[in-house]
């Protein structure tokens, strides 16, 4: 099993990132390949509306640091995005990600019955942190996004009132959900 994981936090050591590595560890211990990719350290544009994608292409045709991570996408079987939740939204950076994975729609998206070209049957586990004790209405916006590219599966694991370095410290639950994120990723 080929899994793709996108750390979207501008924070290396952030709380997203704490519990998107303790997925990867389950993983890895579980027998999957995992590509671990930091969003912010890629120099990447967001969709440029040019459609090329759709009209030329089955592909995106901008070239940059994504452009790997993008293929990676394309060859996994699984799918861990972890965001921090920024202004009630995912980061930027994953925000710009997911703009780009456009191009993986086929050019009758909107009337296909298989809208993407990634075929229908993928996993993903949506791993939203966010600083509030309330949950925002995050994910369900996502989870449509997920499902056209061909993650019909999804799981959320929802941190909530984890804000500051630390905050993850004697929140062994939330460690365990993404273990059992990890685990349902393997099919355990």
């Amino acid at each position: 099993m080929h899994v793709v994981t996108l750390l979207a936090s501008p924070r290396p050591k952030g709380n997203s990132a704490a519990l998107a590595r303790r997925a990867v560890e389950r993983l890895r211990e579980g027998g999957a390949a995992v590509d671990l990719v930091s969003l912010n350290e890629r120099n990447f544009r967001g969709c440029q509306g040019c459609l090329l994608c759709k009209t030329q292409r089955d592909r995106c045709v901008l070239e940059d640091d994504i452009t790997p991570v993008l293929e990676a996408v394309r060859a996994a079987d699984a799918l861990v995005l972890a965001t921090p939740v920024y202004w009630m939204d995912v980061t930027a950076q994953l925000k710009t990600f997911i703009d780009r994975t456009y191009s993986f729609l086929v050019p009758d998206y909107l009337t296909n019955p298989i809208p993407s070209r990634l075929g229908r049957g993928r996993k993903a586990l949506f791993i939203l942190v966010q600083g509030g004790p309330e949950p925002y209405p995050v994910f369900p916006r996502y989870r449509e996004v997920l499902r056209w590219l061909g993650f019909t599966e999804t799981r959320l694991v929802h941190a909530l009132a984890v804000r500051h370095p630390g905050d993850l410290d004697g929140r062994g639950d939330l460690f365990q959900a993404v273990e059992e994120g990890a685990d349902w990723l393997l099919g355990k």
